[in-house]
């Protein structure tokens, strides 16, 4: 474990500080939140302040007029004080790619961020450890030169930070072997320590490693940059918003190879009675007004189908149609998230006349934790990403998986091989769509009493991790005390 934060706190006479650090998207910032509550949990008394730049923190709190002025502190009692990315305003994709911005975030966020660190132990509230999630490795080197110790927050699962880890390694010569079969995503694959896995299962990028002008490319640069700032840490610690029971192979090949790999997951405020639930009106994205729990509260028990693509995906204008017509068919209730940047595509389309029917809720944004433990929720038709696929397994909602890019196809994989709590959709090999005939079948497999079963199973499993004396609560708290 790096520096025993509490100790040295305890030494110095004052309280732990946790710095939570995140990139600006609400991937990161969901589950960055969610620990920062988990982490003011574990230790009482204990000051958590949260970090993100400044163009994401004026989404999330739109009454702060002065964002790099305030320290805000929210009902929970965690901290807000963002750094810079040096696009306060916003970053303009249509100006620039995202290289650009990676590059920028990296010079001006080490500048500001490590201004925040100052100001804070000039304040007399010196933070004691940062934690930082993915795409952010540069913080490790900022932490160090302000004498603070780091961990990575590692918020995809353990089993693609392991094939991440033997890519990058060429262990077995899995990138070689990722290269020879980078246009069949059916081909057999071997990542040391796990499973067999098709291609398919692995996380997208892997196949565009060779391609250095792809407009991804910096994720993979992001991905090895952090491998290799861990590469140089004597003990390197990476907390993983996963539990012990479900990904074992993945946590041991790791650790094997001298990664300390420590689950703490789920880390979902919810599943602890004893912290504040996140606020879900300071989401990027402004939650719909529409009464959707209400409506939920009508429906039978077990009925709605629950359909979302995340906070990143988009559903091109056949896909929606194909989805619409497939909810006509089935029949059943569903409560749909389609994004305001999504709507265009279908507004004054005959194709998806089906969108918004009495059958049905058609909202821009959900709070997905209370929609997923909500007793009418049957089942979730969802792209699997983790934080997605999380709070699915911990809710006991099986699950359609219709996977896109990153992690996603890793996701869907453990939902279906290893976990049994869900199907991967079958799409068209053309253009990824899942067309209608299969969205029936999906949901109808999703929702058999074996896969329930399963499903409770796992939610069983889920909740028993982060509950009192669970295997994910003590892993935190070890890390808190820094034993």
């Amino acid at each position: 474990m790096p520096a025993m934060v509490a100790q040295e706190a305890e030494r110095a006479g004052e309280a732990p500080h946790f710095l939570v650090v995140t990139f600006p998207a609400q991937g990161h910032i969901n589950p960055a939140r969610h620990l920062a509550l988990r982490l003011l949990s574990a230790s009482p008394g204990a000051r958590v302040t949260f970090s993100t730049p400044v163009s994401a923190f004026r989404k999330m709190f739109t009454d702060v007029e002065d964002a790099e002025a305030v320290d805000h502190v929210d009902g929970a009692g965690v901290h807000y004080v963002p750094y810079s990315d040096g696009f306060d305003g916003g970053f303009d994709t249509s100006a620039h790619d995202i290289s650009y911005y990676m590059s920028n975030l990296k010079a001006a966020g080490s500048r500001t961020l490590g201004g925040v660190l100052a100001r804070l132990r000039d304040a007399g509230t010196p933070v004691t450890q940062v934690v930082y999630t993915v795409m952010l490795s540069w913080v490790a080197a900022v932490a160090r030169a302000h004498g603070v110790p780091a961990a990575a927050y590692w918020i995809q699962p353990a089993t693609v930070l392991a094939a991440y880890f033997h890519f990058f390694r060429g262990t077995d010569g899995l990138d070689q072997a990722v290269a020879a079969a980078a246009s069949d995503p059916w081909a057999d694959v071997r990542v040391r320590g796990l499973p067999p896995m098709r291609l398919r299962d692995l996380p997208s990028f892997f196949t565009i490693a060779s391609d250095v002008d792809h407009p991804y490319a910096f994720v993979l640069t992001a991905f090895r940059e952090l491998l290799d700032v861990l590469d140089r840490e004597d003990t390197p610690t990476v907390l993983v918003n996963t539990f012990d029971a479900m990904e074992p192979d993945a946590v041991a090949t790791l650790r094997q190879h001298g990664v300390d790999v420590v689950p703490i997951g789920p880390v979902l405020s919810f599943l602890d009675a004893s912290a504040a639930p996140v606020n879900n009106n300071n989401d990027l994205f402004k939650l719909d007004g529409k009464g959707y729990l209400e409506w939920l509260d009508a429906q039978e028990a077990g009925s709605v189908v629950y359909i979302s693509f995340g906070s990143l995906s988009t559903m091109s204008k056949r896909q929606i149609a194909e989805v619409a017509r497939g909810m006509a068919e089935i029949g059943r209730p569903f409560l749909w998230v389609l994004r305001k940047d999504n709507r265009g595509e279908i507004d004054g389309d005959d194709s998806c006349s089906g969108i918004g029917s009495s059958a049905g809720m058609v909202v821009e944004w959900c709070d997905q934790g209370k929609v997923l433990s909500h007793p009418a929720v049957g089942c979730f038709v969802s792209h699997c990403g983790w934080n997605s696929t999380l709070e699915s397994v911990a809710c006991g909602v099986p699950v359609v998986g219709m996977p896109q890019w990153t992690d996603q196809g890793t996701n869907a994989w453990l939902v279906e091989r290893k976990l049994g709590t869900g199907v991967r959709a079958a799409v068209s090999e053309k253009d990824g769509v899942l067309e209608t005939d299969e969205l029936p079948r999906c949901i109808g497999s999703a929702t058999s009493d074996v896969v329930r079963a399963k499903a409770a199973l796992w939610r069983e499993k889920a909740r028993a991790a982060a509950a009192v004396g669970g295997s994910s609560e003590r892993n935190l708290r070890a890390f808190v005390a820094g034993n």
